[in-house]
């Protein structure tokens, strides 16, 4: 009786611990979790970014993404007007021109809309704002610019000071210097897209382009949009081209190199240990370094260009793909290089027809599905070295000025994986079920 007992108390204490384990791995695990976040919370002060953070410039940014500004702008000092779409000189209006709702003169009258008028006269800027009052601004060398409100008290969306006044409201923006006076008003679309302000297509609907180019313009029309001085569509095309090339020259670059290099490093192909010691090791080594760090590297010593990405992806996947293409030949069924043998096969024959077609499924899904993965990398990776996407990408970026650009470009970026991961998965279908069907 007292053994039974004596069991049964160890069963219960055995039974109490593991009831303990679970309790603490219940509420322990969740906690550690918490005061992760917590850690993460005040290290990377989200207090302060939230602090920072303003509605108003995400909502102007937002804004930039699928619309575009037409600057109406004022040499204070020679009293000149001129207009242009984003403020660049590739987008300006010839002169004497502007659009319907900017009247140029010896007083120009801005109408933004709404009743928000401005008027660009000879010395005196004037914003009549409606619900609020006319608002001046007359520049000054000695007096920077010199300003007059309907009230003492300036609501939020007027930063006034001595040398400058800046108004945004939902009509547009106001900018006053000493030097410059500046209107911009926001459109929905992207201006100038397809053909811009020099072009004589520029401002044709659809019907009148596709009458133009059956009598025989379509050529022109196309060298045009081609062309286009604004948004670069041969650059761009090039650039995406650039970029695809990069992630193909170094994803099937790093696939040849890896395959041999993967016998080195399989046991069942490579039975001194030293040897596939220092394969493995290689292969660690290549893939541990990130391919972003090496276009640093490689950028050092073969300078900018698509070509030292290209290197650098090839690099990194020599490693992976050394890796799993070594593991694969480990797995290999002995029986098949087994029978190629007996037909007499040499070494080099037995690998061809007895090896390869075995690991040939998983070597195109890998490759394949690598060449997908790089065609995003190689965005960021030609950021670096000077080339394709990427570039162009952030060179619209530092402008911080031409978003619906940037938002191009990454559609653009968005569409070329998709185009990849189709190509892809088309090839991988079609190449791994005719190697099944023994073609």
């Amino acid at each position: 009786m007292s053994m039974t007992e004596a069991q049964t108390a160890d069963m219960a204490a055995q039974a109490e611990s593991l009831f303990q384990r679970k309790r603490l791995v219940a509420f322990g695990l969740p906690a550690l979790i918490l005061a992760y976040l917590v850690y993460v919370f005040f290290a990377f002060d989200v207090p302060g970014l939230m602090q920072r953070a303003s509605a108003e410039n995400a909502r102007a940014l937002v804004a930039d993404t699928y619309s575009y500004k037409t600057h109406v702008t004022r040499d204070n000092r020679s009293g000149d007007v001129s207009v242009a779409i984003e403020g660049e000189k590739k987008g300006r209006y010839p002169e004497g021109t502007a659009p319907d709702w900017v009247d140029l003169g010896e007083t120009t009258v801005i109408d933004l809309g709404d009743g928000h008028v401005v008027l660009f006269g000879p010395e005196t800027i004037t914003y009549d704002v409606p619900g609020y009052g006319q608002i001046t601004a007359t520049p000054s060398r000695s007096q920077g610019v010199v300003q007059t409100f309907p009230s003492e008290t300036l609501p939020d969306w007027i930063n006034s000071s001595k040398n400058r006044l800046a108004i945004t409201t939902e009509a547009g923006r106001l900018s006053v210097t000493r030097n410059r006076a500046e209107v911009f008003r926001y459109f929905t679309g992207w201006e100038l897209f397809f053909f811009t302000l020099d072009s004589p297509y520029h401002g044709m609907g659809a019907t009148e382009l596709a009458r133009r180019a059956m009598s025989g313009e379509a050529s022109a029309i196309l060298s045009d949009f081609w062309n286009n001085s604004m948004w670069r569509h041969s650059d761009v095309v090039w650039a995406i081209f650039e970029t695809i090339l990069m992630a193909f020259l170094g994803t099937m670059g790093a696939a040849l190199a890896a395959l041999p290099l993967a016998f080195l490093a399989a046991k069942n192909f490579a039975p001194v240990a030293a040897v596939r010691f220092a394969f493995r090791r290689l292969f660690d080594f290549l893939r541990g370094v990130d391919a972003l760090i090496w276009t640093i590297i490689l950028s050092r010593a073969f300078g900018l260009g698509p070509l030292t990405g290209a290197l650098a992806i090839l690099l990194t996947d020599t490693g992976s793909f050394g890796k799993l293409f070594s593991e694969a030949l480990e797995n290999v069924d002995n029986k098949q290089i087994e029978g190629v043998q007996s037909t007499g096969a040499k070494p080099l024959q037995r690998y061809r027809f007895g090896v390869i077609p075995q690991i040939t499924p998983v070597l195109l899904s890998q490759v394949l599905y690598y060449l997908e993965s790089n065609t995003r990398s190689a965005t960021i990776i030609g950021a670096i070295t000077g080339g394709g996407i990427g570039l162009l990408l952030t060179q619209a970026i530092i402008t911080q000025k031409d978003w619906e650009e940037v938002t191009y470009y990454i559609v653009l970026v968005v569409l070329m994986v998709i185009f990849m991961d189709w190509v892809s998965g088309a090839l991988r279908r079609r190449l791994i079920a005719s190697d099944d069907s023994g073609h």
